[in-house]
């Protein structure tokens, strides 16, 4: 059983909307900080969202005031909401648990999921 499954991407047009899911299994998600991360072609993995175990969130510059990291505690899940869709944000989008909410770097992140392609069309 994967730790971190991640769902929902797919090909959308520049101004849409799309919202991926993460589960995640119980010890994962009540031990850990979890992010978003993406890479796009040609680009390293960097980082999109993040949120603590207490429910505190932060967002890179680049997707702020569109995009929202948010779970549900109840069903384990992580999710990302995307909104005004750019075809900038098109990358393979992955979620991680285990790193550090004040400073999330791909490194400090113990567990992933496998990818999920989004691809924005303009």
């Amino acid at each position: 059983v994967q730790a971190l499954e991640a769902s929902g991407g797919g090909l959308v047009q520049a101004g849409d909307s799309l919202t991926l899911s993460c589960a995640a299994s119980t010890h994962i998600f009540s031990r850990y900080d979890m992010a978003w991360f993406r890479q796009a072609p040609g680009k390293e993995r960097g980082w999109v969202a993040a949120i603590n175990r207490s429910g505190n969130t932060r967002h890179a510059d680049s997707v702020k005031g569109r995009f929202s990291i948010s779970r549900d505690v109840a069903k384990n899940t992580l999710f990302l909401q995307m909104n005004s869709l750019t075809p900038e944000d098109t990358a393979v989008y992955y979620c991680a648990a285990g790193g550090n909410f004040a400073a999330p770097t791909p490194r400090a992140f113990n567990f992933w999921s496998q990818g999920t392609q989004v691809t924005v069309s303009s």
